[in-house]
């Protein structure tokens, strides 16, 4: 996986942790972004490695298979 499209579900996952039920009233730590980032890598590698990053594609290619997410990214996702 390249830089960029780690980067771009870093953006993607921070964004998603802070308006989801297990965000805190700020944004996201480094720590959480980078944990969400660890906990989702497999599965966006399994099913969304062909959505091209930006403009929440990514994120709404994980809630679009949210039933078949691993249980570590389904939590850092609030699923």
């Amino acid at each position: 996986m390249n830089r960029m499209t780690l980067s771009a579900i870093a953006a993607i996952l921070a964004a998603a942790l802070a308006a989801g039920p297990v965000a805190a009233q700020t944004a996201p730590t480094g720590d959480r972004v980078d944990a969400a980032k660890n906990a989702c890598k497999g599965d966006y590698q399994r099913l969304c490695s062909g959505v091209m990053p930006g403009g929440g594609r990514i994120l709404a290619c994980l809630q679009k298979h949210s039933s078949e997410l691993g249980p570590e990214c389904a939590k850092a996702l609030g699923k």
